[in-house]
């Protein structure tokens, strides 16, 4: 009986998910190839037949989180009538300050400093990537607002601009003290649904 042949995307998970607490528990800098094959029970060979180097490993598991983020927002957004409870929803990640969304803030915040520290270029063209993807989702709640007759539709060519508050909310909040996120979010939106929403 010839053994059973691996499927290289399923292994490169597996091992991913054993490890995905590593990257909180000991920081993206200083995780090591050792400690991931030691979670997963592997070793440190196999680990590079699955995974180039650390910065694989890393953004696997940070797909991972994401994943389970989008698969949380996309049942959650259902729920919501407006189209402005759908984008406060797609601000979660800044404005959540429960146990599990803090870990999850704090790994994106080291994440960050490495990409503005370094001259990483994987890590660069990860976050573009990244970027890209959730600036659609948030396209689609824009024409969503459109079709529904909620939104004027210059509202669109918003997108970009509501992606680049939300990244400088994130790095407000990561760095000010005493900074209220939510009060600022709240002045955005109300300001931001004044020019773009339709009168009846």
């Amino acid at each position: 009986m010839s053994p059973r042949k691996v499927n290289k995307e399923e292994k490169r998970r597996e091992i991913a998910l054993s490890c995905i607490d590593l990257i909180y528990d000991v920081g993206m800098k200083n995780l090591t190839v050792a400690q991931v094959a030691k979670n997963a029970g592997i070793g440190k060979g196999t680990v590079y037949e699955y995974f180039e180097n650390n910065d694989d490993i890393i953004f696997e598991i940070i797909n991972m989180h994401i994943e389970e983020h989008h698969k949380e927002f996309s049942k959650e957004v259902l729920k919501l009538e407006t189209i402005k409870d759908k984008i406060e929803l797609f601000f979660d990640f800044v404005l959540n300050d429960s146990e599990k969304n803090i870990k999850h803030f704090n790994g994106y915040k080291e994440f960050l400093s490495i990409v503005l520290s370094e001259e990483n270029f994987s890590m660069k063209e990860f976050n573009c990537n990244k970027n890209e993807f959730f600036k659609n989702e948030l396209i689609k709640i824009f024409e969503e607002g459109i079709a529904k007759g909620e939104l004027k539709e210059e509202a669109i060519d918003l997108a970009d601009g509501v992606i680049t508050y939300q990244k400088g909310l994130a790095l407000r909040k990561m760095s000010q003290n005493n900074f209220d996120v939510r009060a600022d979010f709240e002045k955005f939106m109300n300001t931001i649904f004044k020019l773009i929403k339709v009168k009846k």
